[in-house]
């Protein structure tokens, strides 16, 4: 941190010294450019380890849990809303846009939570709401019971399916 505000401070000092002088080389300037240049990618590294860090302060691996949304083979039906409850309480609730659906069609997985919870069994209700081929709504629940053990825990919610129940969810612990 204390380079990055030296490096600031510096290159304030250069930009405040050109201002004054009227014979600014194209070495200077080039030079200038390559310190601004420079000082970006502390930022961004510096953002990225911060990023890294405020994860594992929130979710510590041995509390941790992540869910996953998927969907399978979902012809002729387009998912409109899912929402999780943890033991009665709602934990993610998210409205599905078109390009959403299009990545998750061709294969694509959606975290839609990361949280903490204590070791043990907990129950997860898994409500969904999706439009049919020929225009009806459909609206379907599941329970899952997430058996949570020292370590993190990730749990894929798949939407569709030859394996799915007769509510259209089938649940995959990574």
């Amino acid at each position: 941190m204390r380079k990055l505000i030296l490096a600031l401070f510096t290159v304030m000092q250069l930009i405040s010294f050109s201002a004054h002088t009227a014979d600014v080389t194209k070495e200077q300037i080039k030079g200038l450019d390559e310190q601004v240049q420079d000082i970006k990618n502390d930022v961004i590294d510096l953002t990225a380890g911060l990023l890294q860090l405020e994860e594992k302060l929130l979710f510590p691996s041995n509390s941790q849990f992540a869910l996953f949304v998927s969907l399978a083979d979902t012809e002729g039906l387009r998912l409109d809303a899912i929402q999780i409850k943890l033991e009665n309480k709602v934990l993610a609730h998210h409205l599905y846009t078109f390009r959403e659906l299009e990545a998750m069609q061709k294969g694509g997985v959606q975290k839609i939570y990361t949280g903490n919870v204590k070791t043990g069994d907990h129950k997860l209700v898994i409500s969904y709401s999706a439009k049919e081929a020929f225009g009806g709504v459909m609206k379907r629940s599941a329970n899952y019971t997430l058996k949570k053990g020292v370590g993190p825990k990730f749990v894929e919610i798949r939407i569709g399916g030859p394996d799915a129940g007769s509510q259209g969810l089938e649940f995959k612990d990574w």
